[in-house]
């Protein structure tokens, strides 16, 4: 009986560590690929679930991205981002604040998914899937640190391509943020200008200094 236990204990072992380095060759596939791509674009669908609040919020969005830098227009308002500073646009009230831009170890950004699995995390390969008749692996990355915003990150990752195809993050409060990518162009050229904030573009535009 207890040789039966050990033996059992030892081949979960084996499948745990087999599934960890099947979900890290599929994150190092998409990550290498998006690393080639010099800038995209695509459109995003993010919904924001709280069962326990009755909360399920949606908006639809769109997204440039080169490097660490990402132009994001969702919600009503366009957050620019260059890596050194950060306008947030209000259209309806033709506002735009500027800030400093303020990276911290782990902190989620439209760039930084993609790499974000290599540093405080571990993997689980889960059961794949299939969506609009298009396969995805699904890993989900759990946080090593206890004090991280986000516990968990689940990302589906499409097979034929190794593109991302969608991801959510679960925080502590029971909710759940997912953010859905479609209308995936790798085949643009966007220059660094496309990514700061362009006030002469704006005409009477309030412009709230916080740096």
């Amino acid at each position: 009986m207890k040789k039966n236990l050990t033996m059992g204990l030892v081949l979960m072992m084996v499948s745990s560590m087999a599934s960890a380095q099947n979900a890290k060759a599929i994150l190092d596939a998409m990550s290498t690929k998006y690393k080639a791509i010099s800038s995209f674009t695509s459109n995003i669908d993010y919904t924001m679930i709280n069962k326990a609040d009755g909360i399920n919020d949606t908006f639809k969005g769109s997204i440039a991205v080169k490097g660490d830098m990402y132009s994001l227009k969702m919600g009503g308002q366009e957050v620019i981002n260059n890596g050194v500073t950060v306008w947030t646009f209000l259209p309806d009230d033709n506002e735009v604040n500027i800030d400093d831009h303020s990276a911290e170890a782990g902190d989620i950004t439209p760039s930084s998914i993609y790499t974000i699995y290599k540093k405080g995390f571990t993997y689980v390969l889960l059961s794949p899937i299939t969506v609009s008749g298009k396969k995805y692996d699904v890993i989900d990355l759990i946080s090593t640190n206890k004090e991280a915003q986000f516990y968990k990150i689940r990302l589906q990752i499409a097979q034929s391509d190794k593109t991302l195809g969608k991801f959510t993050m679960f925080d502590n409060e029971g909710s759940e943020f997912s953010y859905t990518i479609s209308n995936f162009n790798s085949k643009v050229n966007l220059k660094d200008s496309d990514f700061v904030f362009n006030e002469a573009a704006h005409a009477g535009v309030e412009v709230i200094d916080l740096r």
